[in-house]
């Protein structure tokens, strides 16, 4: 396996450290960049997203707590990705956190309140692949720290 050593350490820092990071980075990026969007074009925003008039509504009604979830849940994970690239062991309850947000954004989407319903059919399926996402850079946060690249 290719890796490269660490001037600081002297652990090697596998090859697909780097890979991960960098996908963390432009992954996590969307989420940040639809949430300050939200926030400053609100529903010229949502309308670019390809929202329907009824899907605006839904989220209008979204709880300022859900917001607050939403928001940990994004920014959380680009957090977590920053400090998982700065060899840092905090990577990984961030990572944890977010997820965590991440599962409460879909308990309340799904069992309280009637987003789920306004949802374009399939759209579970790019939830799916979110949830997947979370919960690999969780493990794979774990598994680096495990192997002692995170101080």
């Amino acid at each position: 396996m290719v890796s490269i050593m660490s001037a600081s350490s002297g652990a090697k820092v596998p090859w697909h450290f780097w890979v991960v990071g960098l996908v963390g980075i432009l992954w996590n990026a969307f989420g940040c960049i639809d949430y300050t969007m939200t926030k400053i074009q609100g529903e010229v925003w949502l309308r670019s997203m390809g929202m329907t008039d009824a899907q605006i509504t839904s989220f209008n009604a979204m709880p300022a707590w859900m917001t607050a979830v939403w928001a940990i849940g994004v920014w959380g994970a680009m957090a977590g990705t920053v400090l998982l690239l700065l060899r840092n062991r905090l990577s990984v309850p961030v990572f944890l956190v977010s997820l965590l947000a991440y599962v409460m954004s879909l308990v309340y989407a799904y069992g309280l309140s009637d987003q789920a319903a306004t949802m374009p059919e399939g759209t579970w399926i790019m939830q799916a692949v979110i949830l997947v996402g979370c919960i690999f850079f969780v493990w794979y946060s774990r598994m680096m720290a495990k192997r002692g690249l995170l101080r």
